[in-house]
């Protein structure tokens, strides 16, 4: 018979349940996942990771069709969508099975079901399992973390149905590459699969609700991404609001206002990316202390619920909805179960990565966050036309904008745009997690020649210093 009790159940197995787990097992405590669907979550499974494979065949197909600019010629450059798609879900099942592998090798049973809280027992947590409405087990511990993620926003009308319109699963999958298609939200999601679809020759138009793309970045920076993507052939409407959706056999007609002006479209595909939703209906909430607002669960610090020995970590506690933030608050919160000293995570501290043509990255307050909050600014920017290894690589279209408190030389945020930027952004964050000042990165010897560079004439600019513009 198998083990039913445990130091701590999570439930959920993505990059915050699966991660928190292995550290429990590393500490000591026993530990058990409980997983209704894959291993590795959204995240690994229909997110982060396949979706950035989908991305690099993009990258080599725009790559392919510009061969003349590094001295090449190909004649009759096609590609297999098929076998692009099956490239995209091969990455995801091998990391899928790496997580399983993990959790066998730390000794961390897995239950496949879904888990609910169903009260307590002895001072113990009782979580029931079920497969298909079916009982599995009813495993009791000392403490839960909830890790159930989220899902995607369904907007009414918007309601994807696997055909014409389509959620990120849909788009993931595709059978066939549509000519015209329309992405709704221009948030990271949306511009990552508008990029994909652009890159292998779809015609894209972005619809946004707000007055820019990227609205969470800092607006120079959502401003030269729409300036790129224009260039790309990209079809970008802002302050856009959406008429009633038609849909005609194989193709989708609408009616979207912007800039004043009425834009008929029709389309052959939809995808809609509107955000997400916590997926908190089922798991036992109801009845204890934990409060829910507006699909998440609210948390303090340290990722503790209002019901006593109950965590919760990921998208299921609130923005920002990222892997990296889940994967922390799950090492987080186990060590502190386990009596160890541990550190709020500073959200500011946390970055964001857009894996767009040109890439998208960012730490901290936007220039205007930081006015906003009464900060005096120093502000700091390096265009890639400076940089040698940009302008070797081809890819001279970009920019580093750094933000400084300037009585005390406080790294407020970073913001970037161009090749390789999602790479590049750990060296601010490390910057800002250590509190570091712009006396200590104006030392900071960056090799040569490398599109890092760039990082340190951002710092040199914000004090006047930049040494190639």
């Amino acid at each position: 018979m198998s083990k039913t009790e445990f130091d701590i159940v999570v439930i959920g197995g993505g990059p915050g349940g699966y991660v928190a787990a292995i550290r429990a097992a590393q500490l000591g405590l026993s530990t058990a996942v409980v997983e209704a669907n894959h291993l590795g979550g959204i995240c690994l499974n229909w997110g982060c990771i396949p979706t950035k494979a989908l991305l690099r065949s993009s990258e080599i197909n725009h790559l392919l069709h510009n061969l003349g600019e590094f001295g090449f010629a190909a004649d009759n450059v096609r590609f297999d969508l098929d076998k692009v798609v099956k490239r995209s879900r091969k990455v995801a099942g091998q990391l899928s099975a790496g997580v399983a592998h993990l959790l066998k090798k730390n000794k961390v049973p897995v239950f496949d079901g879904f888990g609910k809280l169903a009260g307590t027992s002895g001072g113990r947590r009782k979580i029931e399992v079920t497969k298909d409405g079916k009982p599995v087990a009813t495993l009791s511990a000392a403490n839960v973390i909830l890790a159930t993620g989220a899902r995607a926003r369904v907007l009414p009308g918007l309601e994807p149905d696997g055909k014409l319109i389509w959620s990120y699963r849909e788009a993931m999958v595709p059978t066939e590459m549509p000519k015209r298609l329309l992405v709704v939200g221009s948030g990271a999601i949306g511009i990552e699969f508008a990029s994909f679809y652009r890159n292998m020759g779809a015609e894209v138009t972005v619809v946004e609700v707000l007055d820019r793309i990227l609205p969470v970045e800092d607006e120079e920076i959502s401003a030269l991404a729409h300036k790129a993507f224009v260039k790309q052939g990209f079809t970008l409407l802002t302050g856009a609001k959406i008429g009633p959706i038609r849909k005609n056999g194989d193709s989708v007609s609408l009616s979207v206002e912007a800039g004043g002006k009425t834009h008929d479209i029709t389309v052959d595909r939809v995808i809609s990316a509107v955000g997400i939703v916590g997926n908190v209906e089922n798991i036992g909430l109801e009845g204890t202390a934990i409060q829910v607002d507006r699909t998440h669960i609210k948390v303090d610090a340290y990722c503790r619920t209002g019901e006593p020995g109950v965590y919760a970590i990921g998208d299921i506690a609130g923005p920002p909805w990222l892997a990296h933030k889940a994967s922390h608050e799950g090492v987080m919160c186990v060590e502190a179960i386990a009596g160890r000293h541990v550190h709020p995570i500073d959200p500011r501290n946390i970055p964001g990565c857009t894996y767009c043509r040109p890439q998208v990255a960012s730490v901290g307050m936007t220039e205007a966050a930081a006015k906003a909050a009464g900060h005096t600014v120093r502000v700091g920017r390096f265009p890639f036309i400076g940089n040698g290894k940009a302008i070797a690589m081809g890819e001279p279209e970009g920019l580093v904008k750094t933000v400084f408190d300037a009585k005390t030389g406080e790294l407020l945020g970073a913001h970037m745009i161009g090749a390789e930027v999602t790479e590049m952004i750990q060296g601010y964050v490390i910057a800002r997690t250590s509190e570091l000042t712009d006396a200590e990165l104006k030392e900071t010897v960056f090799p040569h020649p490398t599109i890092s560079e760039a990082m340190h004439e951002a710092v040199l600019a914000a004090y006047d210093g930049a040494l190639h513009i």
